[in-house]
């Protein structure tokens, strides 16, 4: 069965509803946790996708973070093998900067419902096509501008990019389509910056998840990552094969 990587950067912030949904089409997952000192693999090795998840720091901060420019490796040699990528939060802006985007510390802070539309260059993604409309969550630390020659897919009602599409192995997507209340909930209780209005925001959130509209998002984009990127078969490249029945003269 396929089986991916999944680089985790807080103890909260994981594939929280996605978790199932890999679990349902029989797609295994291992997760690397560089905050807890576990290295960064430099190279995808037996593994078919990588899925670089959110975390507390901006992508700025290399220098507290060493690892963040091992992640951004990690993702370039993945799409080297032509092996999927998604990249969510802040691992959509470690996508973004590996093609030559600009980092900033500024914002210190986004975290915010908004409406998600489709963009021309989304025409036609699958991905686009279904969140065109919907409402999704995003909270991250920093920015990053998308690189020059790549248009986001999808933007907020404000243009703000929330998803683009570098490579037809990747996808970087700066909303959250894994969160639930409870993971809201324990990204607060950590120390880290967070909105006046969480309260709200996490009020707000209880009501999305209720009415179901949080979990069709989940849905839908792995649905459609699922389709875009061909997640369910193997892309693992096989290593080098060596004839052990040389014969000797």
């Amino acid at each position: 069965m396929p089986s991916f990587f999944v680089i985790q950067h807080s103890h909260h912030e994981f594939l929280g509803t996605i978790e199932k949904q890999l679990e349902h089409r029989d797609i295994g997952f291992v997760y690397i946790r560089p905050f807890v000192g576990q290295a960064i693999p430099g190279s995808p090795q037996d593994k078919d996708a990588l899925f670089v998840l959110g975390g507390p720091m901006d992508p700025t901060e290399t220098d507290d973070f060493p690892y963040l420019e091992e992640e951004t490796f990690l993702i370039g040699q993945f799409l080297k093998q032509d092996q999927p990528v998604v990249g969510i939060s802040l691992g959509a802006q470690l996508m973004a900067q590996h093609f030559g985007g600009g980092a900033s510390e500024d914002p210190e802070l986004t975290a915010a419902f908004v409406n998600a539309r489709k963009t021309a260059a989304g025409e036609g993604d699958e991905l686009a096509e279904v969140m065109d409309g919907k409402e999704v969550f995003v909270w991250h630390a920093g920015s990053v501008t998308l690189p020059e020659g790549v248009e986001p897919i999808l933007v907020d009602d404000d243009g703000n990019w929330l998803a683009f599409r570098p490579h037809p192995r990747a996808y970087g997507l700066l909303f959250r389509p894994e969160i639930k209340p409870g993971i809201i909930e324990d990204m607060v209780m950590e120390d880290r910056p967070h909105p006046d209005n969480v309260g709200d925001l996490l009020g707000y959130a209880r009501q999305a998840w209720g009415a179901g509209t949080m979990q069709e998002v989940t849905d839908q984009t792995v649905v459609a990552l699922v389709r875009q990127l061909e997640l369910m078969h193997p892309h693992a490249k096989p290593g080098p094969a060596f004839d052990f029945n040389v014969q000797e003269d």
